[in-house]
């Protein structure tokens, strides 16, 4: 399925993480505050999802990297080993 303008999820990939966040973060307030009518309502849920779970990837990512940090015998950090995200 292609990215269409009235596509949801239509550049989430692209987004940062800080990005995504930002946008989710306000289309959360405009549902919590009743900004938009019931059709439009449900495409900032649509979007919404799309972020929380573009977001949640990110964050998985960031968690296997720091995972990949290799500690020595002292509990010091050695070296970092590159890790497959994909």
């Amino acid at each position: 399925m292609s990215a269409t303008p009235t596509d949801p999820a239509a550049g989430v990939a692209d987004l940062s993480f800080e990005a995504a966040l930002k946008e989710l973060e306000q289309i959360v307030d405009r549902l919590e505050h009743g900004e938009a009518p019931l059709e439009e309502s449900i495409g900032l849920y649509q979007r919404g999802a799309a972020l929380k779970a573009h977001c949640e990837k990110r964050l998985e990512a960031a968690r296997l990297r720091v995972e990949q940090i290799v500690v020595g015998s002292g509990g010091q950090a050695e070296r970092a080993e590159p890790a497959d995200f994909q």
